[in-house]
């Protein structure tokens, strides 16, 4: 029994407790093996999402830049749509004039034509009564042959039928010298025809030239004008410019159902009459250019006694400013006015703005 208990106490754990603790530590490097195999592969997954991230704000910003690029043309492009827009109006307008320039000297053409058709008529007359001359010249002539040959065949000749043979003769000497004079005046009223019918076509040229300058010459000094009204204005949503027009609210002029000039309105307009003074110093005293006040208002009527319709308001609003201008020193030739009432809206609407800004004065610098 003593010795079994020996051999019991003599036992060693030891190596078991090293292969549990070396079982222990391979298992832990195992975890740890697998922890930063996991790391690695969590590491280059973030990486990975990193870069594709900053790819996509690189492509955003060129995305946003050719946004930029592309609003920056739309704006562009709106901004030549009004000028070509302007231009038109411009255009449409000159045309308008130069048509009527036209139209006149179509009618002076046409005068001229009636000359010419009855000079005709006067060269064809002549050419008739020409060959009636001729005819009665070959008559006399004929006579004269018959009478010399009648003489001829007489032995004696008596004093009447000498006298009458020196009597055709001078007539024959007469009727060619009347023949030659209309001839002549056949040339003169030919030449005279073809001179005035290329001093028309010349007339028509120099005042097709002269009006197209004109036209170019008023267009420069209505955007010179348009453009300092701009800058001594400022830029106001009340006041604007409308293709060949300078729209200004009613209500910065006057008061509701007034045709006075109110104080604000008068300060407005005291800067639109020293430009325009400006520009008119500027402008060619023969260059026929007038400024037009055209007055409009909403569609809701108005009946009192002094308005009875909006005819009448817009009408007088427009003389109103016209009357001003004119004591400013504008001279009343160069000035028009004209009411319109509610019949050239901008904004068919029946709404508080539309009607806002359909009530306004309309300033336009045109010819005669």
């Amino acid at each position: 029994m003593a010795s079994l208990s020996r051999r019991r106490r003599g036992l060693d754990f030891w190596p078991g407790f090293v292969d549990a603790l070396a079982a222990l530590l391979m298992v832990m490097i195992f975890v740890i093996l697998i922890f930063t195999i996991g790391q690695f592969v969590l590491t280059d997954a973030v990486g990975g999402r990193d870069r594709a991230l900053a790819q996509l704000n690189a492509e955003l910003s060129v995305l946003a830049k050719q946004l930029s690029l592309e609003t920056d043309t739309r704006r562009q492009a709106e901004a030549q749509l009004r000028e070509l827009s302007a231009s038109l109006a411009t255009s449409r307008e000159a045309g308008a004039a130069l048509q009527l320039k036209l139209d006149a000297s179509e009618v002076a053409r046409l005068a001229s034509d009636e000359e010419s058709v009855r000079l005709i008529n006067d060269i064809t007359a002549l050419q008739r009564l020409k060959s009636e001359l001729e005819a009665e010249a070959a008559r006399l002539a004929s006579e004269l042959d018959t009478t010399g040959s009648a003489l001829k065949e007489k032995t004696e000749l008596s004093e009447r039928s000498i006298a009458q043979v020196e009597l055709l003769n001078r007539q024959l000497a007469a009727l060619r010298t009347q023949l030659d004079e209309l001839n002549n005046a056949l040339g003169a009223a030919q030449a005279d025809a073809r001179d005035k019918a290329l001093k028309i076509e010349e007339l028509g040229k120099e005042l097709n030239v002269a009006l197209a300058a004109r036209t170019r010459e008023l267009a420069r000094y209505r955007s010179e004008f348009f453009g300092r009204l701009r800058e001594v204005l400022g830029q106001r949503d009340d006041v604007q410019i409308v293709g060949d027009r300078f729209v200004f609210s009613s209500e910065v002029l006057f008061d509701s159902a007034s045709d006075a000039v109110s104080d604000a309105g008068r300060q407005q307009l005291d800067q639109l009459a020293r430009t325009l003074q400006q520009i008119a110093a500027a402008m060619p005293a023969d260059l026929p250019w007038v400024l037009q006040v055209d007055g409009h208002t909403d569609r809701r009527p108005i009946a009192t006694e002094r308005f009875p319709s909006n005819w009448e308001l817009s009408t007088a609003r427009a003389l109103s400013i016209v009357k001003f201008l004119r004591a400013t020193g504008i001279p009343p030739q160069r000035l028009a006015a004209t009411g319109y009432g509610e019949f050239h809206p901008l904004d068919p609407a029946s709404s508080d703005a539309a009607y806002a800004r359909n009530r306004r004065i309309e300033l336009k610098l045109t010819s005669r």
